[in-house]
């Protein structure tokens, strides 16, 4: 899409055709390319029409054929989710219906409805997406219901191969594409935040509603979390996709900017939390719980330096933020390489359980991913290399994730057993 802008600019024909096949990726490149072509006349045209309709009158632009459709597929989910109540189906655990379908519920929302949106008829791509939620589905409600570190880890994994199905499913045909691929990172690190919105306004309506009932003497906490709450957890990434799509203007500054705040906040809250270590003389070797929680902290570090990267390859400011990243990548490594040195001594001490076979793996892949952002980050802030060059990295290593995921969901239950 950046090439055909660049190469169009005396064309509006074309330029109108590529704002029409896809507004969001069109604006987003417009933004990333203007610096360079910003002495164009039509740069400067499209550079004012985009500010413009970046200022909508929003209810003026929603159209009830749209509405209607994110509303059917949120009761469609909502339903799914309700299933247990509807037809009265008994668990051990109320939460174990949750645990084995709540993903593949909000993933199939969302996959969904991008059927919906761009109109995805063809029958090929409907039957491939059916068998890939189908199994799942029947897989997950197959595994027996017992207290397994087996059956634990598969649940954990199966909710990020779902994140990857939707991610085939929004890719489509462009799934090697890897400048599509980092599209889909963006697009998920803007429809969290909306998400996390949405999410903070329904809860500050959750306890208003709480508060107003109990107030006159009515309890109606547990009727409002098993049917509002718990449906609007499914439906809401629904409605958070819609608005990412029709309202890109909502995100396409905020994302970046929330990226750029957080990175440098997260690189001195791990090198605080490091030292902090240090001193306290912590023990991640033998102290299993700490262990744990250290090795949740170095994915969720992981997370952030993948979302960071996606959005600030967007914004001008790029030699800051790419400083800041270099610099939380580079603890990161620190901070891994300790883990893995402690998941090393307790495989040799205690022998090898799924548990630490899944953790031993997953921060290797997370110790080859992070130093290959590194490698990037040090080109991008010593070599003057472009900052694309990132996202490509992260988008090549999406597959190694992917067949990892697979293994431990499908493959786990036959090495180590259900026990």
């Amino acid at each position: 899409m950046n090439e055909k802008i660049k190469s169009s600019l005396t064309n509006p024909e074309i330029l109108e055709k590529l704002y029409h096949e896809d507004r969001k990726k069109f604006r987003n490149e417009f933004e990333k390319l203007y610096p360079e072509i910003e002495n164009s006349e039509a740069a400067k045209f499209w550079k004012a029409r985009l500010d413009y309709d970046s200022k909508p009158e929003i209810l003026k632009t929603i159209a009830l054929p749209e509405i209607i459709m994110v509303v059917a597929v949120c009761l469609l989910t909502a339903f799914l989710i309700k299933i247990p109540d509807i037809f009265r189906i008994k668990y051990p655990e109320e939460s174990v219906f949750y645990l084995k379908n709540g993903a593949i519920i909000v993933f199939f929302g969302l996959s969904l409805y991008t059927f919906l949106n761009k109109k995805i008829y063809g029958r090929s791509r409907i039957v491939i997406t059916a068998l890939l939620f189908l199994v799942p589905v029947i897989y997950s409600n197959l595994l027996p219901l017992k207290n397994s570190d087996t059956i634990t880890l598969v649940y954990i994994h199966l909710q990020l191969l779902m994140w990857f199905i939707y991610g085939i499913v929004y890719t489509g045909p462009e799934i090697k594409n890897m400048e599509r691929r980092a599209d889909f990172i963006r697009h998920n690190g803007d429809l969290a935040i909306v998400y996390a919105l949405i999410a903070i306004a329904g809860g500050l309506l959750t306890a208003l509603t709480i508060g107003l009932f109990q107030s006159i003497g009515v309890n109606i906490e547990e009727f409002y979390f098993r049917n509002i709450v718990m449906t609007g957890m499914v439906a809401v990434p629904v409605i958070a996709d819609y608005l990412t799509e029709k309202f890109p203007a909502l995100v396409s500054r905020t994302a970046p900017l929330i990226a750029a705040i957080f990175s440098p906040l997260v690189l001195i809250t791990l090198l605080v939390f490091l030292v902090t270590v240090a001193v306290t003389g912590k023990d991640p070797y033998n102290d299993r719980n700490f262990l744990l929680i250290f090795n949740l902290m170095l994915l969720g570090v992981m997370a952030i330096i993948i979302f960071s990267v996606s959005e600030t390859s967007v914004i001008k400011n790029r030699k800051f933020n790419a400083a800041i990243l270099f610099g939380l990548s580079v603890v990161t490594i620190i901070t891994d390489l300790i883990a893995l040195s402690a998941i090393a001594y307790r495989l040799n001490e205690f022998g090898i359980t799924p548990n630490r076979l899944a953790v031993l793996v997953s921060n290797l892949l997370v110790l080859i991913n992070i130093a290959l952002i590194m490698i990037d980050l040090f080109r991008i802030n010593f070599r003057k290399k472009e900052f694309g060059l990132v996202s490509l990295t992260v988008s090549k290593f999406l597959p190694v994730y992917l067949s990892w995921i697979i293994i431990v969901v499908f493959g786990f239950p036959l090495i180590f057993g259900l026990n």
